[in-house]
């Protein structure tokens, strides 16, 4: 799951897919804004077929927050 989100930050941000680490910030180390964290969950939920709720997105700090809630979506 982290190569997926990793992959889809580093196209959003052109970054590196190095660059993105599971301990990154999304805001303050990747320079992401608001919009592109949206974008991120759009993405996300498009192309794993699940929705993602308000309540949960206002949680995502680091990639790794993100990593986890989809992996324990995936175990649900």
């Amino acid at each position: 799951m982290f190569d997926d989100v990793a992959a889809i930050l580093a196209e959003q941000l052109h970054l590196a897919p190095g660059e993105v680490k599971m301990e990154s910030k999304i805001k303050d180390d990747l320079g992401a804004d608001s919009l592109d964290v949206l974008q991120l969950l759009m993405t996300i939920e498009e192309e794993k077929g699940i929705t993602i709720p308000d309540e949960a997105l206002a949680s995502f700090t680091t990639v790794g927050d993100v990593v986890n809630y989809l992996d324990s979506r995936d175990e649900a």
